[in-house]
């Protein structure tokens, strides 16, 4: 670890903790139906839009109509997606002449961009015409990130409401955050990501001659002279702005953010992950000016940027200190390192230990899933950081929406067991915590669990989920391992290692990452119903603050004993094991 690497990593958090509050305001202004400097030219379009639709912008919904419409909306935008891809290879825009997407990766991808995690099993350069790219994929980047982003709205309105049966309207916070946040900030980045080098266009793929022709050894002892390379072009930066902004994550090209069409310069890898931190880090924001106590946003901010400067510190220190066994080979690993020694392996020399570290911690606390180096080849506990931000539940700022409410189900279960402590009636923001509340967060907590455990071992088991790990041991297990876990908590990252494109886990993935998302999202708007129903209860001596370092305390301990109780067994089976290992010696 050096200097300049921890700069680094204190520059992009100042640079969050910049953004928190401004964009925290402004989104509690929009959301509020506020005026906002943008209303003259956007308000006049959400009237057209809700003209057209038939939505009545003041008419409040009950959480079991909020959660129908929602459901209903996403059920219809992964048929439409389903059916682009099945129709490809006869709807224009498709220069490359693409064939139509096989009905299970068209299954899986489908509910993929759906459901915010941008899991890929597939090439995008060499599989989705430009058309699906932009019509299917892209739009499900906006949409999705907007349906997270309304049910966190919809949870906070239901803590700060007092005796009211409704939540707010969908359809009215779909369309406010789409059109005052998601497609302004992204039209702008989109911009920046140009400037800096990524490709944005509509040309067929280009083939150049390499300088050097390059002989390849195949099957069989023959060679094979390659004197071309395709360099493929499309839409990207538009895509990239939305993919980072809404943390979905997905790759315009195959090697995602380590692409130089994708992330060209250490400027816009900055700018990438700074995207993906903000409207997530802005949401804590949020919650204490709509609920009308600041201090509680900034302690829910604090606790998330615990866990992140942990995260961060492990994965940082492991890829430095790099692999025991080359350095007692008296191999001179700095040779191609930005950094003295460490594990250069799957790493762009762009970015160095310190850049890949970080974006590495950055894209599994914010449910992103966008990479710029190989996270199967990171050291055994370097690789372990990216697994256990996913299994925390995706709480360490997480996806759009998604984190904050994410980490309200865990305040409320903080809050229950400080009340059971003092031996009180718990209490959160004066509205009294009772069974139904806690049975919700309950379900919400074992799904993901249940999700991620009994599909990796029902993987572990069968042939068809064997067939396509290329390592064994305790490596394999958690290549399987981080793929439901990225599923499930619709991350979208992918180990690497792992053939997913194949009939079982194109289906068992796409499973996992329904599951993930819309199974969970019902229990947190039940919650929101039934606090948007009470009282509030003034304060008395019993009543646990939730704006002070004990909670922050309180908060990042049941976290953690909440994914530590559940995970450690099968991270002890691997990724653990592989690096006590590889101290005697032995790789996978």
């Amino acid at each position: 670890m050096t200097i300049n690497g921890w700069l680094q990593i204190l520059l992009f958090f100042a640079l969050v903790l910049v953004v928190t509050k401004p964009l925290g305001a402004y989104m509690a202004r929009v959301y509020q139906g506020e005026r906002t400097w943008l209303d003259f030219v956007l308000r006049p379009l959400e009237r057209l839009i809700y003209r057209a639709t038939g939505v009545d912008e003041r008419h409040e919904m009950r959480w079991t109509e909020y959660a129908a419409s929602l459901l209903l909306f996403s059920l219809v935008s992964m048929l439409l997606l389903y059916l682009l891809q099945r129709l490809q290879d006869v709807l224009p825009l498709n220069p490359q002449g693409f064939a139509a997407v096989p009905p299970d990766l068209a299954f899986n991808t489908a509910a993929s961009f759906t459901t915010n995690t941008n899991w890929q099993a597939y090439s995008g350069e060499a599989t989705m015409s430009y058309l699906v790219q932009m019509a299917g994929l892209a739009y499900q980047n906006f949409v999705s990130a907007a349906v997270g982003m309304a049910v966190a709205v919809a949870f906070i309105r239901g803590i700060a409401r007092r005796e009211s049966e409704t939540i707010g309207n969908f359809w009215v916070d779909l369309v406010r955050g789409l059109l005052w946040i998601l497609l302004p900030i992204s039209f702008v980045f989109a911009l920046v990501l140009v400037s800096q080098g990524v490709v944005q266009n509509l040309r067929p793929y280009q083939t150049a001659r390499l300088v050097e022709p390059q002989i390849v050894q195949s099957e069989g002892s023959s060679q094979q002279v390659i004197r071309t390379q395709t360099i493929p072009q499309g839409p990207a930066a538009s895509q990239i702005a939305i993919k980072m902004l809404g943390t979905n994550g997905g790759g315009f090209f195959n090697a995602n953010s380590a692409h130089p069409f994708e992330n060209p310069t250490p400027f816009s890898n900055l700018l990438e992950m700074l995207a993906i931190f903000a409207i997530p880090a802005g949401f804590t924001y949020t919650l204490g000016r709509m609920t009308g106590s600041q201090r509680h946003g900034w302690a829910v901010f604090a606790a998330m940027s615990l866990l992140f400067f942990v995260g961060v510190a492990v994965a940082y220190w492991a890829e430095a200190r790099g692999n025991p066994l080359v350095a007692a080979l008296g191999v001179d690993q700095s040779a191609s390192a930005m950094q003295p020694g460490g594990n250069m392996e799957g790493k762009e020399v762009r970015f160095g230990i310190a850049g890949s570290a970080l974006f590495a911690t950055v894209t599994t606390d914010a449910s992103c899933g966008a990479v710029n180096s190989m996270h199967d080849s990171f050291t055994p506990l370097g690789g372990l950081v990216p697994l256990v931000n996913m299994q925390l539940g995706e709480v360490v700022f997480g996806g759009v929406g998604a984190g904050l409410y994410g980490v309200l189900v865990m305040v409320i279960l903080s809050v229950f067991i400080a009340g059971l402590m003092v031996g009180r009636t718990p209490e959160y923001l004066g509205k009294k915590i009772d069974s139904y509340d806690v049975k919700m967060a309950m379900l919400y907590v074992i799904i993901f669990p249940l999700s991620i455990l009994g599909l990796t071992a029902a993987s572990v088991l069968l042939p068809a989920g064997l067939s396509s790990v290329s390592n064994g041991g305790p490596h394999g297990l958690t290549q399987i391992l981080y793929a439901f876990t990225s599923g499930t908590a619709n991350n979208g990252s992918a180990f690497g290692g792992l053939n997913a494109n194949t009939l079982w886990y194109n289906t068992t993935v796409g499973l996992a990452m329904l599951v993930g998302r819309f199974l969970m999202i019902v229990p947190v708007l039940a919650i929101a119903g039934n606090l948007a129903r009470k009282k509030i209860v003034p304060p008395s001596l019993g009543t646990f603050p939730v704006t002070t370092p004990s909670f922050v305390v309180l908060l990042v301990s049941v976290i953690l004993i909440v994914g530590a109780l559940t995970f450690f067994p099968v991270l002890s089976l691997g990724p653990i094991v592989e690096h006590l290992l590889m101290q005697i010696g032995q790789t996978f």
